[in-house]
């Protein structure tokens, strides 16, 4: 397994225990109908959290998973920063870390 991929698995997992530590974590999934949604980022079904949580942490992981090949270009800081825009202190440390996927998907360092 290169390095990149171990990076990205370990990033997955502070985004999760951030998410758990933040009291963001749920253990009722969202309805089917919310799951299915075609908005980016599910903003018409779902809260920001509950879209890491229930699509991207999993689509993430089943990609680690299968070692298919992972995306090269991520934007979810940005939406991270408008959506926690009024909560910017409480979110800080979850923008920070979904900001270094961003740049691990990218190839930065």
């Amino acid at each position: 397994m290169d390095a990149r991929v171990l990076a990205v698995a370990e990033q997955l997992l502070l985004i999760e225990r951030e998410l758990r530590a933040q009291g963001w974590w749920s253990d009722q999934s969202p309805s089917e109908a919310s799951m299915a949604s075609q908005q980016p980022f599910c903003v018409d079904s779902m809260a920001f959290e509950q879209w890491l949580q229930w699509i991207f942490l999993p689509r993430m992981k089943h990609l680690l998973e299968t070692e298919a090949e992972l995306p090269t270009v991520s934007g979810i800081q940005p939406m991270a920063e408008q959506v926690y825009g009024q909560r910017m202190g409480q979110a800080r440390e979850l923008i920070r870390l979904l900001g270094a996927f961003d740049q691990l998907i990218a190839g930065a360092t």
